[in-house]
């Protein structure tokens, strides 16, 4: 299991696909571990070689006692591309991940292009308490209801209807890989500090922007302004996908993300 240390914790990352290609570095949302990924990781490697990793404080990645921060979160990411032997990356977040991406174009050099789901330029505009569960209360049948309860505000009623077999996946993979209390509450404490309003024109990097029209966590319209702050932003808006629309529009998400990334590489 590759891990490499930073700051007092273990990051467990994993690559997959051609290791000549361009490399594309995911990163998660607050609480969810590299599973939330599974629909894009594996469509992109291949051409490109993919990185999957848990941020400090959820899943295979220890869990050290917070308060954690922005720059924490963005040296973690440096250390695994480190680790891995990368010197530019085209970054792709979800949520918190889309904050910690858009952290990295802004004080790093390492960054090639930022494609960014469910994100918002503050903190302000997150919401996410609803999605979240920590795993490491007992991990038995009151969890995983509440993981499932807690899908109602991160998936849409219509997706959650035609596929039940997801939502079954999807808490048994959040039972196996999400956050505990510490980290769950070490990366709310980051993101709350996160506002990078301010220095949006600073962040040159192509930038393409996905936004479910039904995110209930943060909201459409501060991903549009995300996108129109940003000098190279592009906002694609995801009819009726809720927060996870990683997973309810994988495929339109993947193929434009694929030609967006095989025209800026």
């Amino acid at each position: 299991m590759p891990t490499v240390s930073n700051r007092r914790a273990s990051i467990y990352y994993a690559t997959d696909g051609d290791a000549e290609g361009p490399p594309v570095v995911f990163v998660s949302d607050a609480g969810l571990g590299g599973w939330s990924w599974g629909w894009q990781h594996a469509a992109l490697a291949g051409p490109f070689e993919t990185v999957v990793w848990d941020l400090r404080g959820t899943g295979r990645s220890s869990a050290p006692d917070g308060p954690y921060s922005l720059e924490t979160l963005v040296s973690d990411l440096e250390a695994v591309c480190r680790a891995a032997g990368y010197r530019r990356v085209h970054l792709v977040g979800l949520g918190l991940g889309g904050a910690i991406a858009l952290e990295a174009a802004h004080r790093t050099g390492r960054v090639e292009t930022l494609t960014l789901v469910g994100t918002a330029a503050h903190g302000d505009a997150f919401d996410l308490d609803s999605l979240l569960v920590a795993v490491d209360d007992d991990g038995g049948a009151e969890t995983a209801a509440a993981l499932a309860e807690s899908l109602e505000h991160g998936l849409s009623e219509p997706f959650r209807t035609d596929h039940p077999d997801v939502v079954e996946g999807i808490v048994d993979w959040r039972l196996e890989g999400d956050a505990g209390r510490t980290g769950l509450q070490g990366q709310l404490e980051a993101l709350a500090r996160f506002d990078v309003r301010d220095r949006l024109f600073e962040i040159t990097q192509p930038a393409l922007v996905f936004h479910g029209t039904a995110d209930e966590l943060v909201s459409p319209a501060a991903g549009e302004a995300l996108a129109n702050g940003l000098p190279r932003g592009e906002f694609v808006p995801l009819e009726g996908a809720g927060h996870l629309a990683t997973i309810e529009r994988s495929r339109v998400i993947n193929d434009r993300l694929f030609e967006f990334l095989a025209f800026e590489d």
